[in-house]
């Protein structure tokens, strides 16, 4: 676990994940808020429903962007693998509740993904490799997020171990977060694309 001085890092961390980016491509597109529009999710899934392709790529690369500065962050101050792990943690729970846009977050998983691209290429490779396969045999987004976080434990602790247990807890959130998306697979109601 983090101790001492640890904690400022994790607390940026925290802060750089809770940069509002579908909010801020929102407001700056003339789009609607995507808390209140659409399925009231600020991620890029729904900003593209609301504001079309552009204004998805801008969503997705800001919460990569802020993900990757997290992790970055953790590098340059000298930060061993596993407090990089906590920096992760520390930087999607700032998504999901975000400091700056009242607690009220995304579901997390372009973020994970841009602080595992730092963390760990190969772990990020076998996550995008299985997310575009699910996603191509359901055409389901939120169906190859949720079965990318239930795998991607096993994939973690096949290429980098010392992380498992950061992104277990990453995962689970992350499927948490997921519950209206798996109660409406369930009741056949999930947006295809």
């Amino acid at each position: 676990m983090p101790e001492g001085s640890d904690w400022i890092l994790l607390l940026t961390a925290y802060l750089l994940g809770s940069i509002p980016s579908a909010v801020l491509v929102c407001k700056a597109m003339g789009l609607e808020d995507p808390r209140q529009a659409g399925s009231k999710n600020p991620g890029a899934t729904n900003v593209m429903r609301l504001g079309g392709r552009q204004a998805a790529i801008l969503t997705l690369s800001g919460d990569l962007s802020k993900g990757a500065a997290a992790i970055l962050l953790a590098i340059l101050v000298g930060a061993d693998i596993t407090l990089r792990g906590w920096a992760m943690l520390a930087a999607v729970c700032g998504h999901l509740f975000p400091f700056f846009s009242s607690l009220r977050g995304g579901k997390g998983v372009a973020t994970t993904l841009g602080c595992t691209l730092l963390l760990s290429w190969p772990l990020a490779l076998c996550q995008l490799l299985f997310w575009g396969l699910i996603f191509l045999l359901g055409r389901i987004s939120s169906l190859a997020s949720i079965a990318t976080a239930i795998i991607t434990p096993l994939f973690c602790y096949l290429t980098t171990p010392a992380l498992t247990l950061t992104f277990s807890l990453t995962s689970a959130i992350l499927i948490l977060r997921h519950s209206s998306n798996i109660r409406k697979l369930v009741a056949g109601r999930e947006h295809r694309f």
